[in-house]
């Protein structure tokens, strides 16, 4: 039996994890899958429907107040709320893994105290290895746990160096979409509105991974991930723009040759792979039919358009506590930007104000990573600023 966390249950991710357990639940018996404890944040109703359907025996809410409506609502069920909520979920007893989909710098403290109580995290949150990769593995090691990326990309890197000698690696490739934005100039970037960038060509979703598609923050943000996930500099991370979303990234070997993993534009595909690692399990969705596709295009990112790419390789480079702070820099950004208080093109120029002439002391410990993450917060916001913030849809 695999008893389950799903923190962020009622996201895309948490919603996607749901539709994979159904259809293992079908081939194995519900009795070999079984969802132990749930996490979410204001979808309080959402959360209880959920509960309702899975049964768990213990919930998270991020406030106080909620918690208490959870209670009342889920009888019998163990309600926790807040940050020491979620991180005394994910370490319970009953917990084998943790499937991380929370958004941000929040999943950090919990993706730390499951891998030091010996969890499996299946890692959709790039958000802490970005902050702390470091500190994870330190995590890692100490208790016995263990990472499983679930970003679609790094789930197609680890795919594809299964089996392979870390020395015979030259380079990772991620793909990218190009996002919503990927053939508006830059002078058409500076009218784009939030409504508009929350239109993905490919992937759903939710808004502020949307808009970092858009920025290429979030590719940025898988740069630093699969240097810390694999072992490797950044410099041997590339990107490359792929429109049709169906090769997830490549692998590049010394001899010249290069591994693709290909798949269909689905979450469910990396979720599902990395809670049966490592045995592979029939899917629900149609094969892709490369004759249907019938061809593949790559290009090269244009740092003009999306200079954020070069801001997260500057950061990780910096180290330390860099990372960190240009993380929360985005987070104020983006949250600015979907509010109307921000133009598309400014949230670039929030981060690089907030990370420029950032001291990146050591990542020492975990009280040393939020630190930063609150300063860069503070930072951020007072930079905000009456003649930056203006509505600019």
């Amino acid at each position: 039996m695999t008893r389950l966390a799903i923190l962020g249950s009622t996201g895309s991710i948490g919603r996607t994890t749901f539709a994979v357990l159904e259809g293992l639940r079908r081939q194995d018996g519900n009795a070999e899958w079984e969802v132990v404890a749930l996490a979410a944040g204001r979808r309080v109703e959402d959360l209880i429907h959920q509960a309702r359907a899975w049964s768990p025996g213990l919930v998270c809410v991020a406030a106080s107040a909620d918690a208490r409506r959870a209670r009342e609502e889920l009888p019998g069920v163990e309600v926790l709320s807040g940050g020491r909520g979620l991180c005394e979920l994910v370490a319970d007893g009953r917990v084998d893994v943790v499937v991380n989909g929370l958004v941000g710098a929040v999943g950090l403290a919990p993706t730390e105290s499951a891998l030091k109580a010996g969890k499996i995290v299946a890692m959709a949150n790039k958000e802490p290895l970005v902050m702390a990769g470091g500190l994870l593995q330190e995590a890692a090691l100490a208790g016995g746990g263990e990472l499983l990326p679930v970003d679609s990309e790094p789930s197609a890197l680890w795919q594809c160096l299964r089996g392979e000698r870390e020395e015979d690696v030259s380079r990772l490739i991620l793909t990218a979409s190009g996002g919503a934005f990927r053939d508006r100039s830059r002078s058409e970037l500076a009218r784009v509105t939030a409504a508009e960038a929350l239109h993905h060509p490919t992937w759903r979703m939710g808004p502020k991974i949307t808009v970092d598609s858009a920025t290429l923050m979030n590719k940025g943000f898988e740069v630093i991930e699969a240097a810390w996930l694999f072992g490797v500099d950044v410099d041997r991370v590339e990107v490359v723009i792929h429109r049709e979303s169906i090769v997830h990234s490549l692998v590049e070997f010394t001899d010249g040759s290069i591994l693709a993993h290909l798949g269909r534009t689905d979450m469910s595909l990396p979720i599902q792979y990395a809670l049966t690692y490592p045995v592979r399990k029939p899917g629900t969705l149609p094969r892709l039919d490369l004759a249907d596709v019938g061809a593949l295009h790559f290009e090269a990112p244009d740092p003009d358009r999306v200079p954020g790419l070069s801001l997260c390789r500057d950061a990780a480079r910096a180290g330390g506590t860099a990372p960190a702070a240009l993380n929360a820099a985005n987070e104020v950004a983006v949250s600015a930007f979907l509010e109307g208080r921000l133009g598309f093109l400014d949230i670039h120029e929030l981060n690089l104000c907030v990370v420029d002439g950032w001291d990146p002391g050591p990542a020492t410990d975990l009280e040393t990573v939020l630190e930063a993450d609150r300063l860069a917060r503070a930072r951020a916001v007072e930079r905000l600023s009456p003649a930056t913030a203006g509505t600019r849809r």
